[in-house]
């Protein structure tokens, strides 16, 4: 299924999902980005309408329950949703370590590029006078982008490519360069790795992905070597990094029931008539604002002055990578 067709499906339901009336394919045409036509076109219109036929056999094929139905006694034009109750899962108990692999599978999803044409969808059925429910509607977060390398990497460790990168060592400004057969790409401690065999070495060594400087080139066919089945990337990564030192403490506000993530890994909550006052202990500033970044307007760096200011400029990186081009940004 291609990305455009599955951005499509994911907006349909999310579309659907988000309203208690039934929907007319007129309304859906207007609300869901993908079904884009003129309706006044007869060849148009048909086109759009064979795309919807197919997209609802393709939601019914995966077991999702669309219904079918009128607004009104006085609608002649069908209209569609999903059911909530048959839709929804039951609950799903998760040990700590699942629930951790979740958070990693949903921010790869956000940066997939799905979450803002949900947002966006979601604004046109409120435009439109849509009644929407809030509680079944996804959380967007703000879309921080993975290292440069990542697509990359994973798409080689998946087809078995040799590779060549440059890599910075912190120790030395030179980069030097690295053949590498990838067995995969592990996230440890918040730091993306990658595992494989260093062919100049001849071991298994690991690079983190935000030391790689410029592009990653492909250096050999697919299927070119077999990775061991019996390694653990992560215990590698974890032997392989020294400990992580906290050396530096932050201060941040938050509002009650805002950024979960960042209370459970708090040093302190202390509340206040402007918000929960979180202290969290770092060792790079970088990643902290990296990830405080994450949470947009829900959380504001009050100390240090040198992590606020790498906050800022994360987020009108994000700005300026979701605004057309030659759009300003303002300060």
């Amino acid at each position: 299924m291609s990305r455009n067709r599955t951005e499509r499906l994911v907006n349909l339901v999310i579309c659907l999902l988000s309203t208690r009336r039934f929907l007319t394919a007129a309304q859906i045409a207007a609300t869901v980005p993908g079904y884009e036509h003129d309706p006044s076109d007869v060849r148009d219109h048909e086109a759009f309408q064979r795309k919807f036929e197919r997209d609802k056999a393709e939601l019914r094929d995966l077991g999702v329950p669309l219904e079918t139905g009128a607004a009104s006694a006085f609608d002649s034009e069908p209209g569609y949703r999903i059911a909530h109750r048959e839709y929804a899962l039951p609950e799903i108990p998760l040990e700590p370590e699942e629930a951790a692999a979740v958070g990693i599978a949903a921010r790869l999803w956000q940066h997939a590029g799905l979450a803002a044409a949900a947002s966006s969808g979601l604004a046109k059925l409120r435009a439109a006078g849509i009644d929407v429910d809030p509680q079944a509607t996804l959380g967007v977060e703000p879309v921080v982008t993975v290292d440069p390398a990542f697509a990359a990497l994973t798409a080689a460790a998946r087809d078995r490519r040799p590779v060549t990168f440059d890599y910075r060592v912190p120790s030395g400004d030179i980069p030097t360069r690295r053949r590498l057969q990838p067995w995969g790409v592990v996230c440890w401690r918040g730091r993306w790795y990658v595992v494989g065999h260093d062919q100049d070495r001849a071991a298994t060594r690991c690079f983190r992905l935000s030391r790689v400087v410029g592009a990653v080139r492909l250096a050999g066919r697919a299927g070119s070597f077999s990775p061991p089945t019996d390694v653990d990337l992560i215990s590698h990564v974890a032997r392989w990094s020294d400990p992580v030192e906290r050396t530096g403490v932050a201060t941040v506000l938050t509002g009650p029931g805002r950024a979960a993530g960042l209370r459970r890994g708090a040093e302190s909550c202390v509340p206040g008539p402007d918000g929960d006052r979180l202290t969290l202990r770092y060792a790079e500033p970088e990643a902290l604002a990296g990830q405080l970044a994450r949470y947009g307007a829900d959380v504001r760096v009050l100390d240090p002055p040198e992590l606020r200011e790498l906050v800022i400029q994360r987020l009108k990186e994000i700005v300026v990578a979701h605004q057309p081009a030659g759009a300003e940004v303002r300060g």
